[in-house]
């Protein structure tokens, strides 16, 4: 528990860099085609930022939530811990 927090903003970065990927080769082609590197420093700042932005609303909306459950609904492993618990009467 010693670094939760910090993996925590880690967790918000990754999830926010995932969906907005592909803004990355946008950032690159634009630093390559201006040569302009304080301009692509700002423009890649604020991409990181809007990382954190998207991640942390994915978080707080519970949308990681249905995104772990849609994985277990095509998990082969999960559907057969599903079938096993249906079956078993408590």
């Amino acid at each position: 528990m010693k670094f939760f927090k910090v993996l925590l903003w880690k967790a918000y970065f990754d999830k926010g860099f995932s969906f907005l990927n592909y803004l990355k080769y946008g950032i690159a082609f634009f630093g390559l085609a201006s040569q302009d590197v304080q301009t692509t420093l700002i423009i890649a700042g604020i991409f990181g930022v809007l990382c954190l932005i998207f991640g942390r609303l994915w978080f707080y909306f519970k949308l990681i939530e249905t995104e772990n459950e849609i994985q277990n609904i095509f998990n082969p492993f999960c559907q057969e811990v599903r079938e096993g618990l249906k079956d078993r009467k408590i």
